[in-house]
């Protein structure tokens, strides 16, 4: 502990003479940079835990080997598609190659550490995706497309909607990324399971650990302070309400997920308290800076039933087998946060609504213009991913199948991908 301080202190001293940046705004991304970090491998074992024994360790093996191949690609490619310089308000041009002129300053910080923070969101988005279509997919197949949406879905709407693209143009509002990584990611995930088909063996649809759930979820709330927190990229008050909007969010949308599975089953469940943590996360995310803390809290209780309808009803009406709910909970929770947006925002919390938006949410200002702005961006974020997710799986089928053989699945992806058994 001792040794992490004199190192903070040691920053600080060394930014301050700099000049050029604000070492607490350094330290603090520094800071939210490692909570997001978590995320990845937290986002693993909550999707672990709710699969098939059979399947722990690929799914897990999913999340934490995205980690590295996204990464690869921020560096070469991404980071420059996405904050690049402007090429005709659709995407970032070559600046930024190889992480080429990535020296100076983003802002009061260094805009390589911005660089590594926007990196995390990348990662992140990609291994949302993971929930919908794991059990089935071969391994190989889904780095090959999450790596092809990585570059030309989830960088272009990056540019559209934080790199000076025509989302931002027309004044819409995405703190965090409830269109950007969220709906992109939900909707990139529905159309996997669809083009995939459903598991074969059905004894892949009950959670093998939920105590392993349990903690990847409580990992993923702590990480997301970071993740909606640190997009200020400042200390200041804008920060403090992320900080404060993204755990009241969790409180509503905890409470209500409990209070559908108590009325419906008479029973309120562990399964469905961790759902509604992240449920509340998700919501908030894209109004985190720009709505109040009782604004979001009520986006929180709203998130639940909300998404508990599209888990409960929408997939088994519509028929498709989204294995872990990832549109139920990130693409429906996105959409919400996003219109949630569009209804709440308002300059009393951030005055980046007055001076850059379309104007201040329908009930602080009766007028219908940000909510309008907000659903187009939401439609663009959804018909971007599912368009061209739907394309590259398309094409990757015409030269190899996409999921694992029936001996394999039934065998479990565990010991028929990597060789490995995670219980003896």
């Amino acid at each position: 502990m001792k040794a992490i301080l004199i190192f903070f202190l040691c920053c600080v001293c060394a930014f301050g003479a700099e000049g050029e940046f604000v070492a607490v705004d350094v330290l603090f991304v520094m800071a939210s940079s490692a909570l997001v970090l978590m995320m990845t491998p937290a986002l693993g074992l909550f999707y672990a835990g709710m699969v098939n024994r059979r399947n722990v360790l690929s799914t897990t093996l999913n999340s934490i080997m995205l980690f590295s191949v996204i990464a690869l690609q921020w560096v070469i490619i991404g980071y420059t598609l996405a904050f690049g310089d402007d090429i005709g308000l659709l995407i970032g041009n070559l600046k930024h190659l190889f992480w080429a002129n990535v020296e100076g300053a983003h802002g009061s910080i260094p805009q390589i550490e911005f660089a590594f923070f926007q990196m995390l969101f990348a990662i992140i988005g990609a291994a949302i995706i993971t929930g919908s279509i794991v059990e089935r997919m071969r391994f190989g197949i889904l780095l090959l497309f999450i790596l092809c949406w990585s570059t030309l879905v989830y960088d272009v709407l990056a540019h559209w909607v934080w790199g000076n693209g025509w989302l931002v143009k027309i004044g819409s509002l995405d703190f965090a990324g409830g269109g950007v990584v969220h709906i992109a990611a939900g909707v990139a995930g529905l159309v996997g399971c669809i083009m995939l088909g459903k598991r074969t063996f059905s004894q892949g649809l009950l959670p093998h650990s939920l105590p392993l759930s349990f903690i990847g979820a409580v990992l993923l709330w702590i990480g997301w302070l970071g993740f909606n927190s640190g997009s200020a990229l400042s200390v200041d008050s804008i920060a403090l309400n992320a900080f404060i909007t993204t755990n009241f969010a969790v409180v509503g949308a905890m409470l209500s997920w409990m209070i559908i599975e108590w009325v419906k089953y008479g029973k309120p469940t562990l399964l469905g308290s961790i759902t509604g943590i992240v449920a509340g996360l998700v919501a908030i995310t894209p109004a985190a800076g720009f709505v109040t803390p009782f604004a979001s809290i009520i986006i929180g209780l709203c998130a639940s039933p909300i998404c508990f309808f599209a888990i409960s009803y929408l997939k088994s009406k519509l028929g498709y087998d989204d294995t872990l709910d990832a549109f139920g909970l990130h693409g429906i929770g996105g959409i919400w946060g996003g219109i949630a947006t569009g209804l709440f925002a308002t300059s009393s919390v951030n005055e980046l609504v007055k001076e850059e938006a379309a104007g201040e949410g329908l009930f602080y200002s009766g007028d219908f213009s940000l909510l309008l702005v907000q659903i187009v961006a939401i439609v663009a974020c959804f018909a971007l991913s599912g368009i061209v997710s739907f394309i590259i799986l398309k094409v990757i089928s015409l030269f190899t199948p996409l999921r694992v053989d029936i001996a394999q699945e039934e065998n479990g992806l565990d010991q028929a991908l990597h060789g490995e058994i995670a219980y003896r």
